[in-house]
């Protein structure tokens, strides 16, 4: 009960949020913007979720291996992609990663280090992130100022309370609660996973890389997405501006993420000296884009509903098998 609540909750603050955009900036600019997408940007789009997809799913399987758990490359990029459609299509972005951590959980026999594996895929990106734009954030300071204010520092604000909450609200159901023992268990599991999956010494800097360069791949959508909107200011210029917006869309207030990403980018743009409306152009114009990169995820789920791919206990097996039945038909 409490948790659809906090579902509905969440999927009603995102839609509050566009909603007030679009009633304060109109929708003139985007409907604008959306008709200069031609197909060259579409093909730009599925080329650099292509990318970022493979990207991801090497940095999954990476973790998922030193965890112990088995995870062959173009599974996880079938999973990464029906994951990513899930989450695009669906409210709140995070459905499509639950549905791939409790799928590779079951298929590896082992459901919590499975959950565990993308948990700690998805905060190495989330990590990446935060220092990249909180760099560029700090290297550029005239960003935090307008009207003196700070409204460029809200995001980062709101980054930070929504995590103290976080490890309040486990501090406590770890002390307290029905199931307090059980969480304790699954916290020390998470840390002891934590050090062997991503902080050891031959394992980080591989995860380190490839969540930069999957970074890079988000941001050089968000870069096309600018310049189909019109916009005509510089590359330096611009990155602080949607690195600020990707921290937007990690708030879990968000439809398919869609919500915080409109507003901060129209309020960064004008506290860049930009029009908002294009900031709210661009943003639009990378939703679509990124929707659009997500669709061989759907493919995957049309696929599976036809003939279910191999999952990666599936693909293990036969790896395993297949060689020896080849064996034993030479020898006969």
């Amino acid at each position: 009960m409490n948790r659809r609540f906090w579902a509905v909750v969440r999927v009603l603050a995102g839609l509050g949020i566009l909603t007030v955009v679009l009633w304060r900036m109109g929708t003139g600019a985007p409907l604008a913007a959306l008709r200069s997408v031609d197909a060259a940007t579409l093909l730009t789009a599925l080329g650099a979720g292509l990318a970022t997809t493979v990207l991801s799913a090497r940095r999954w399987c990476l973790v998922a291996g030193r965890l112990g758990l088995r995870l062959p490359l173009p599974a996880a990029v079938a999973d990464y992609y029906r994951a990513l459609f899930l989450n695009a299509a669906l409210p709140g972005g995070v459905i499509g990663d639950v549905h791939r951590a409790v799928r590779h959980g079951k298929d590896a026999g082992d459901l919590g280090r499975g959950v565990r594996a993308v948990v700690l895929e998805r905060t190495a990106g989330q990590v990446a992130l935060i220092a990249v734009g909180g760099a560029a954030l700090l290297a550029d300071t005239s960003l935090f100022r307008h009207g003196g204010v700070f409204p460029m520092g809200s995001v980062l604000v709101a980054l930070v309370a929504v995590l103290g909450a976080a490890a309040i609200v486990l501090a406590v159901a770890a002390r307290r609660g029905r199931y307090a023992a059980r969480l304790r268990r699954a916290l020390a599991a998470t840390v002891t996973d934590l050090g062997r999956g991503l902080l050891a010494r031959d394992t980080w800097p591989r995860v380190a890389a490839l969540s930069l360069a999957v970074l890079a791949g988000h941001l050089g959508l968000f870069l096309v997405a600018a310049r189909v909107a019109g916009s005509r200011a510089p590359v330096t210029q611009l990155v602080p501006l949607l690195l600020l917006a990707l921290l937007a869309m990690a708030l879990p207030v968000n439809i398919g993420g869609w919500g915080p990403r409109e507003g901060t980018l129209a309020l960064a743009f004008h506290s860049a000296g930009l029009s908002p409306e294009q900031g709210l152009a661009v943003s639009v114009v990378y939703g679509v884009l990124t929707f659009v990169s997500s669709l061989p995820g759907a493919g995957v789920l049309l696929l599976r509903q036809v003939r279910p791919l191999p999952s990666g206990a599936e693909v293990e097996l036969q790896e395993r098998v297949l060689p020896e039945r080849e064996a034993a038909h030479r020898g006969s």
